[in-house]
């Protein structure tokens, strides 16, 4: 898949829980697929709960991405994911349009 720019743009699907046990599981797989592409996207619309840990691995990941010059996009937030960006304000920080799944 490619951008509007025709950079190359690589899926990752990320489901279930991202909490404290599986946070070292999914840095892993995420900073893994990020070194692989220019552009990546973590779809995150089936993520069913999201706390401290999971969310440091999204921050982890946008910083990891902006530090070696690539694109981390997080795209169709489940309502899990929408409720602790909305609870910490966090849309700014992520710079993503916040739109669920539908």
């Amino acid at each position: 898949m490619s951008d509007a720019n025709g950079a190359a743009v690589a899926r990752v699907a990320l489901d279930g829980e991202m909490t404290i046990y599986r946070a070292a599981d999914l840095k892993a797989i995420v900073l893994d697929a990020l070194r692989k592409t220019q552009v990546l996207e973590l779809d995150l619309s089936g993520v069913t709960e999201l706390d401290t840990a999971g969310l440091q691995v999204l921050m982890l990941a946008k910083q990891t991405a902006k530090a070696d010059q690539r694109e981390l996009r997080l795209v169709k937030h489940s309502p899990a994911v929408l409720e602790i960006f909305d609870m910490l304000d966090l849309g700014a920080f992520f710079g993503d349009a916040l739109l669920m799944h539908a």
